[in-house]
């Protein structure tokens, strides 16, 4: 997996590109991945508490989501929903987003998982659905 392209799965590009790595997956079913956050990211800009949006760290579990897709696909995945998010604690420069999304739900364009964020073993965000749908090429 450490030569999976994420250019080639996710449409997005600098500064919306939310995941670094995909460390593991399952196809079909689960993935795994991380996101690295830095204090020169674009939405650090809180000198007095500087924390990484909570809406963008569902983004970045949404981002993982498209890789569940077996690689030949051409489809491009985007996050289109989400239901019961809960967040937990706040994430900071310096730490490393761990990232998990699992299918619970197939249809031909949408796929609908579960998933959540760690940083250090904690979990930081829980999501009980989050819905991507898949654009054909």
């Amino acid at each position: 997996m450490d030569n999976f392209d994420i250019q080639k799965v996710l449409p997005h590009r600098y500064p919306f590109l939310l995941v670094d790595r995909v460390t593991e997956r399952e196809v079909l079913k689960w993935a795994k991945g991380f996101k690295n956050v830095t204090r020169n990211e674009w939405f650090m800009n809180s000198k007095l508490a500087p924390t990484m949006p909570e809406v963008l760290i569902l983004e970045a579990i949404g981002q993982l989501g498209a890789f569940v897709l077996p690689e030949e696909e051409t489809d491009i995945g985007l996050l289109s929903g989400v239901k019961n998010a809960v967040f937990l604690k706040p994430v900071y420069p310096g730490d490393r987003l761990d990232l998990y999304f699992e299918v619970i739900k197939k249809r031909a364009t949408v796929f609908k998982g579960r998933g959540y964020a760690m940083v250090e073993g904690e979990k930081v965000v829980e999501v009980d659905e989050i819905t991507v749908s898949y654009l054909r090429e």
